[in-house]
């Protein structure tokens, strides 16, 4: 594995020239997801509001994922057009079905202890990745993969993203539209992550 600049150097070489279709790949997906996942009816009548943005995040989380997953194309230098964002709904039940037993897990792991599901948040971090590069495999099956391949790597994947808060505190100041840069920076980071854990366990997990 690399240090934590060689991660972001290799991330930032990989958007060299790409950071605009990151940045619009990143309005494409905040849009979709913060306006269509958001519920006016929230202020008139809280439950059934609820319940309708609840069933709305659902819906979307193929969106979530094939964000995600875009910029393990980018890094690879495949094709980044727009549309591989939706790549995720081809495949609708796959992916939406793990995502949520994800989500699940953590929020499982955040009633016990506040730490622990933190911890595990990392542990599951490269279940997108796995998802992408095994067609066939079972969202169980990626979790427990991505739990193998980030023993021993959680911290370091920790303080990858605790590195980027000077970008964190930038998007903040210039009213969010930071993290239309953030974002993919982090991302691509994230993605070079999972190379090097994926050839360093090679046969071992896959």
């Amino acid at each position: 594995m690399k240090t934590i600049s060689e991660y972001k150097n290799m991330a930032l070489g990989s958007l060299e020239g790409k950071w605009t279709k990151a940045a619009v790949a990143s309005l494409i997906a905040f849009l979709i997801l913060e306006v269509a996942g958001s519920s006016p009816s929230l202020l008139v009548d809280p439950v059934p509001g609820m319940v309708g943005q609840g069933i709305v995040t659902i819906l979307l989380l193929p969106l979530a994922w094939g964000y995600l997953v875009y910029f393990l194309l980018l890094i690879r230098e495949e094709n980044i057009d727009y549309e591989r964002l939706f790549d995720g709904f081809s495949q609708y039940v796959r992916i939406t079905l793990a995502e949520l037993l994800k989500g699940i897990y953590v929020l499982l792991w955040l009633f016990l202890f506040i730490i622990p599901g933190f911890v595990k948040s990392y542990s599951y971090a490269m279940t997108e990745f796995i998802l992408k590069d095994n067609p066939e495999i079972s969202g169980e099956d990626a979790i427990c993969l991505s739990m193998k391949m980030m023993q021993g790597h959680k911290m370091q994947l920790f303080l990858l993203d605790l590195s980027m808060i000077g970008w964190l505190i930038l998007s903040f100041l210039t009213l969010g539209i930071g993290f239309l840069f953030l974002v993919p920076y982090n991302y691509s980071a994230h993605a070079h992550f999972y190379e090097d854990l994926k050839a360093e366990y090679g046969n071992n997990v896959f």
